[in-house]
C-alpha cells in the first residue's frame, strides 16, 4: 500500500514562524523551530530550573526530565544505550572535542582520512592535529560524477590509519554518501569511522547500529530545535576515550561534557520525538501500536517522499535553463540526495543573483559555506560560490514555484 502524502497543513501548523508568509529555502543553514521543543524549552525553565543531583523533588524532577529526553533521542538515532548520546553546544565543538580528545590515544605518524567535502567543522580539528605529529590524507571526490569512489578510500587506508571521517550528506552537493560502506572499509583495517550528519539529519531516519559508525555528530537547530549539537558514539569507545572534564569526570556523557550540558535545550529535544510520532499518527491513524522506531522510519519515508517531489520540482526548472549548472547529483531521487540543491550561472555571480531574489520574501543563500574545499576543487570561488537552496519537509511546492518564478523574473 502507498504511503499517503504529506499533510502540510498539518506539518506547517506545528511552526510558527511560516505563519508570516516568508519563504524560508536557507534551512541547511538552520530550520525553524518546532512549537513544542519551545514549549519545553519554557516549561523546563519555569517549572524545574534547578540543579541536578540535589536530593529535593524538583532537584529530581529536573533530572528525570533531562534523562527522559536522552532516552528519546538514544531511540531516534538507534543508539543501544543513553550514554552513548553525548549533549553539546554545536557540531563544531563536539568535533574538536573528538579530535582532542581521541588523539590523545594515537601517536606520531598515525593517520586520518578526512575528504575535500567536508564542512570545515569536519576538517579543522584533524588537520590540525598534524602539529602533533599526525599525517592527514584527504579522499577527493570524483572530478567528473562529483561523488566518492570506495576504491579510492581503499588506496589511502593503511596499517597506520586510525580513523576515516567524512560527511553523511554534502552541505553544499546534497549528495548522500555511503557511509555504511566506508565504515566496514574502515573496520576491515581496524580503523575508527566517524560522520558528519549535519546536512542528512533534517531528512532522514537516523540508525546508528545498522551503519555501525563509531561516531555521528549533527545540529539540532538544523533539525527544528535549539542552537546545540548530538554527538553518538560507541559506548565501549567512549570508555576508553580520555575526558575532557574535570580529572574526577570520567563517565560518559559526563567526561565529554565540560560545565554540563545545557539542561533546557537538552529537555527540549523530546518535542523532536513527540512531533514525529503526532506526525505518525496523522498519517497513519490505524497503526498507533507500532514501536517509536518504526514511527520515526515510516515518519521519515514520508518526507523523503515530499522532498523528493519539491526536489523534482526545482531541479526538472534548472535543467530548463542553459545558463545554470546544477553542481551534484542532478535529479530529485531521494535514495541518491537530500533537497540541498546547489548551481551557478555561466555569466553572473551567485552574489548578484541572490541578492535579487531577496525582496521577493525568499531566503535562499550562496557562498562557500564553510565547505571551502570542495569550492575550491569545483572551481567555483570566481562565482562567489554556488546559490544554494536548500529545503525542509515544511516547505511546499507552491513555495518552489514562486522561486521558479522570481528566478525567471531575475533572469
Amino acid at each position: 500500500m502507498p504511503n499517503p502524502t504529506l499533510d502540510l497543513d498539518f506539518v506547517r501548523s506545528y511552526f510558527p514562524a511560516l505563519k508570516s508568509g516568508f519563504v524560508y529555502m536557507d534551512n541547511a543553514g538552520g530550520s525553524q523551530t518546532l512549537k513544542p521543543i519551545v514549549d519545553k524549552i519554557s516549561e523546563y525553565l519555569l517549572e524545574s530550573d534547578v540543579q541536578h543531583g540535589a536530593s529535593y523533588q524538583i532537584s529530581q524532577d529536573a533530572t528525570n526530565k533531562v534523562d527522559y529526553a536522552t532516552e528519546e533521542l538514544k531511540t531516534l538515532i538507534n543508539a543501544r544505550d543513553p550514554k552513548e548520546v553525548v549533549f553539546g553546544p554545536s557540531s563544531t565543538m563536539m568535533f574538536r572535542i573528538l579530535s582532542l580528545t581521541l588523539s590523545q590515544l594515537w601517536e606520531p605518524g598515525d593517520e586520518v582520512i578526512t575528504t575535500n567535502s567536508e564542512h570545515e567543522a569536519n576538517c579543522s580539528p584533524w588537520m590540525d592535529l598534524q602539529d602533533k605529529g599526525i599525517v592527514v590524507k584527504i579522499w577527493e571526490v570524483n572530478s567528473d560524477t562529483q561523488e566518492f569512489e570506495l576504491e579510492d578510500l581503499k588506496a589511502l587506508i593503511n596499517d597506520r590509519t586510525r580513523l576515516v571521517t567524512m560527511v553523511h550528506a554534502s552541505n553544499i552537493l546534497g549528495t548522500i554518501n555511503p557511509i555504511k560502506e566506508a565504515a566496514k572499509i574502515a573496520h576491515d583495517n581496524d580503523a575508527l569511522f566517524a560522520v558528519d550528519g549535519v546536512a542528512y539529519a533534517p531528512h532522514r531516519s537516523l540508525d546508528m547500529q545498522d551503519w555501525d559508525v563509531d561516531f555521528y555528530i549533527f545540529s539540532t537547530y538544523k533539525v527544528y530545535g535549539p542552537h546545540s549539537a548530538v554527538m553518538y558514539g560507541k559506548l565501549e569507545l567512549l570508555e576508553k576515550i580520555p575526558s575532557i572534564n574535570h580529572y574526577f569526570i570520567n563517565k560518559s556523557p559526563y567526561k565529554f561534557q565540560p560545565g554540563n550540558k545545557n539542561f533546557e535545550l537538552m529537555y527540549s529535544m523530546s518535542g523532536l520525538t513527540d512531533y514525529l510520532r503526532e506526525l505518525h499518527d496523522h498519517h497513519f491513524p490505524d497503526g498507533t501500536s507500532v514501536s517509536d522506531q518504526d514511527k520515526y522510519d515510516k515518519v521519515f519515508d514520508l518526507i523523503a517522499d515530499h522532498e523528493e517531489r519539491l526536489s523534482n520540482r526545482f531541479i526538472d526548472y534548472l535543467k530548463t535553463r542553459s545558463d545554470i549548472t546544477i553542481i551534484g547529483e542532478s535529479s530529485g531521487d531521494q535514495s541518491k540526495r537530500v533537497p540541498t540543491i546547489s548551481f551557478y550561472h555561466e555569466s553572473r555571480k551567485s552574489s548578484e543573483i541572490v541578492e535579487k531574489i531577496d525582496p521577493y520574501g525568499i531566503g535562499i543563500r550562496f557562498g562557500d559555506f564553510y565547505a571551502k574545499k570542495i569550492i575550491n576543487a569545483l572551481g567555483i570561488e570566481e562565482k562567489d560560490g554556488p546559490i544554494r537552496v536548500s529545503l525542509v519537509h515544511y516547505n511546499t511546492l507552491e513555495e518552489v514555484d514562486q522561486l521558479i518564478q522570481a528566478f525567471e523574473e531575475i533572469l
